[in-house]
Parts: structure tokens; sequence; C-alpha cells
């Protein structure tokens, strides 16, 4: 199954069911055509209280995705850009056996705003994912380069 536009590559397409648990919430959808990201609203007012204020936002959305597939729940960048505001666990994880409701852990790390989210705001995005399958070979040394230090040290 490919859905294609023009000019793109064919995208596959995977149905993902979805329960509404506020049928006055819109379906949660990318905001244009051809988005990784899929829109994810909140279900409740919320404040989020400046310089690390967090509070665990409802989505009113249950959702079942379909094994082989997991889903990322990300923040919104202009959320970060304009107000400071982010998720604490980025990305979430949804696993294909998770049916309860999606719930966001939102942050505010502004130092001086609170920030007050209204029912109905676009809160964080959901993108769905292919699993890769994964087996451990246990070995006595590992192939290619040893970079060392890791963190910093690839330079500015």
């Amino acid at each position: 199954m490919a859905n294609s536009t023009a000019g793109n590559a064919p995208r596959q397409q995977t149905n993902v069911p979805v329960k509404r648990l506020d049928a006055d919430l819109p379906l949660p959808a990318p905001a244009h055509a051809g988005d990784a990201g899929i829109d994810l609203h909140a279900r409740v007012d919320a404040l989020l209280p400046a310089r690390g204020g967090r509070v665990l936002v409802a989505t009113g959305i249950a959702v079942a995705i379909p094994v082989g597939f997991f889903g990322q729940v990300v923040p919104r960048s202009g959320l970060a850009l304009k107000h400071g505001i982010s998720l604490v666990n980025t990305p979430g994880i949804i696993d294909s056996g998770y049916r309860g409701e999606l719930q966001v852990i939102m942050i505010n790390t502004d130092p001086v705003n609170d920030y007050q989210v209204k029912r109905g705001d676009r809160i964080a995005q959901l993108i769905i994912q292919k699993v890769v399958a994964t087996t451990w070979q246990v070995v006595e040394e590992l192939d290619g380069d040893d970079r060392g230090g890791g963190f910093g040290h690839s330079g500015r």
C-alpha cells in the first residue's frame, strides 16, 4: 500500500485505530500534507508555572498502534521557540500494546512567564514508526573506529 504525491517518493500507509475519549476535540491530524508529526490536542486547561513547572496533560484519545510499529510523542517546535514549552521525556514512547489515553508530560522552561494550556490547544506531535527487531551478538572486539571519549569529542 503506497501513497504518493507529485514530486515525492511513495509513503507507506498504516491504519491506526483511534478511540475518541472526547468527541468535542479534533481527531489527531498532520498540520500539512506530508508532515511526519500528527498534532495532539489538550483535553483540559492546565497552567504550567515558570521555572520548570510540569503538568500531565490528557489528549482525549487512545490508539491501537499495530504490532511492528510504535509511537513517539515529541514537542512542537513553535511552543519551544516562542514560549519555552517542551516535554519532560522526549521522545515519549508509545508501545503497540498500550491502549490507555495518550498523555503528555509538559514542562515550562521559561524563567519568568507561566504558560496557560487551553483545552483544544495543539500540545505535542505523535510520530508512528516501524520497530526494528534487534538481536544482540556478544563479541570480544567491536569493528570500526573508536571515538574515544564520546560526548564533545568530535569538536565544536
